[in-house]
């Protein structure tokens, strides 16, 4: 499955920006989850969500993100409010079944203080 993240931009600190990851083929049975990467930073989770639903955060976006899926459609969204300088970074989605990992290329958020 090929996955295509959009949505990023420039805002300034305290606004928001929705994040829209499309696959190209049905996300049913996948895991799907928003990492992210800031300057001279490691790749960090921010959210995932199972194909059942079931959501996990970063402790640092807990309460200000939320991760939601649309199967139908083949997308998964990262809703971000009361955004941070501190979450500055490129953020890529990625779908897990099994042994098999994906993941779509980075669409960059940068937020102002």
């Amino acid at each position: 499955v090929q996955l295509q993240a959009s949505g990023g931009g420039l805002v300034q600190a305290g606004e928001s920006l929705r994040l829209s990851c499309a696959a190209s083929g049905s996300i049913l049975k996948f895991n799907m989850g928003w990492y992210r990467q800031a300057p001279g930073k490691q790749r960090e989770l921010a959210a995932t969500i199972t194909r059942g639903g079931n959501t996990n955060y970063a402790d640092s976006v807990r309460g200000r993100f939320t991760i939601s899926r649309d199967n139908a459609k083949r997308r998964v969204y990262l809703q971000m409010n009361s955004l941070k300088p501190e979450d500055t970074a490129v953020y890529r989605c990625n779908a897990d079944w099994g042994s098999y990992h994906y993941w779509g290329q980075g669409t960059q958020v940068t937020v102002s203080s």
